[in-house]
């Protein structure tokens, strides 16, 4: 659209220039005026300002004063079009799309919000989509022809994230989890204290540029603060002092184009009734998909390794089950997992 205007745009300038010039050669020639007085009286011609003639006109210099007059009124009249259907489309064209995103936000639930869409927003937009999570992204500013973005899973709101008002039409109180990624800790923190008043139960990742802050983030409401450059040196340092290790365990998260993954999380909600409560042997996954079960997560918050076939799946708690994709995938049948 942006396009089409300034062709049009261009068009509108180059008949307005087009026809000052033919009234200057046509007044100067015809005439028989200087060229200051050509240009002057096709200038008061064109713009109808009502000033008198520099000399009397014969017969043509009336005729060429009548076609420049006419002539005018159709190219403001065109540019005058041009422009207000661009201003006036633009804007609608834009409310139209925003309502209809927000329509569709309004009908979300359990999805995941993500605020700031710099290097580290993409990378977890990217993240949840493979999930197929639904995501709305808040940003000052909307990308253009990002390729990242599948617009069935991800709408994106334009704005300042730290005003309740945007929060909202983000779906907070329906979401499921927040990542804020902004490069700012202040902003970070005030996007966090909104966030957990408007939905206590929200899973919130805050990132934080300052180890002295993460204290403040925890605080106010983070469940999980990540500082970037901490995890990037642990990391680094890891290929250095257990590289196998690390890139064993970086094949077992590395998912393929069909998004497949060796390991799976699998919360006490999610199992169906008639496994709740029982034991990870009665549960008896290896026999029956294939899978190990290498994680066990309290209803307290803490992590077990290889958990004991005796141990009991009570509510708040999580298992970890590792096997091979279409191991996981009979896995995800067999409980009727998304």
């Amino acid at each position: 659209m942006m396009k089409h205007f300034r062709n049009e745009l261009i068009l509108a300038a180059t008949l307005f220039i087009t026809l000052v010039l033919t009234g200057t050669l046509g007044f100067h020639y015809s005439q028989d005026f200087d060229w200051i007085d050509s240009l002057y009286m096709t200038i008061i011609t064109i713009t109808t300002v009502g000033f008198g003639e520099v000399h009397p006109l014969d017969s043509t210099g009336k005729l060429l004063t009548i076609f420049l007059i006419l002539s005018s009124i159709i190219i403001y009249g065109y540019a005058i079009t041009v422009i207000t259907e661009y201003v006036v489309g633009e804007n609608i064209f834009k409310k139209l799309i925003l309502k209809r995103m927000e329509n569709k936000i309004k009908k979300l639930k359990n999805h995941s919000i993500i605020i700031g869409y710099g290097r580290t927003g993409k990378e977890a937009v990217k993240k949840l989509t493979d999930y197929n999570k639904k995501v709305v992204v808040i940003d000052f500013k909307k990308p253009e022809n990002d390729e990242l973005l599948d617009y069935e899973k991800v709408f994106f709101l334009e704005g300042d994230a730290t005003k309740d008002e945007l929060l909202s039409k983000a779906g907070i109180r329906q979401a499921e989890a927040l990542i804020t990624t902004i490069n700012n800790d202040a902003e970070n923190l005030f996007v966090v204290l909104s966030a957990r008043q408007m939905n206590p139960d929200l899973n919130i990742v805050a990132r934080v540029t300052s180890d002295k802050t993460e204290k403040k983030m925890r605080l106010a409401g983070a469940n999980k603060v990540i500082l970037p450059e901490v995890i990037g040196g642990e990391y680094m340092a890891s290929m250095v002092v257990t590289p196998d290790l690390v890139e064993f365990i970086n094949a077992l998260s590395k998912e393929d184009t069909g998004h497949k993954t060796n390991l799976e999380e699998i919360h006490f909600r999610d199992l169906p009734k008639e496994y709740q409560g029982k034991s990870i042997a009665n549960l008896d996954l290896r026999r029956k998909t294939g899978c190990s079960i290498i994680g066990y997560k309290t209803p307290e918050g803490k992590y077990i390794i290889n958990p004991s076939p005796d141990t009991i799946l009570e509510k708040g708690s999580a298992i970890i089950v590792l096997g091979q994709p279409e191991q996981i995938e009979q896995l995800n049948e067999l409980f009727h997992l998304k």
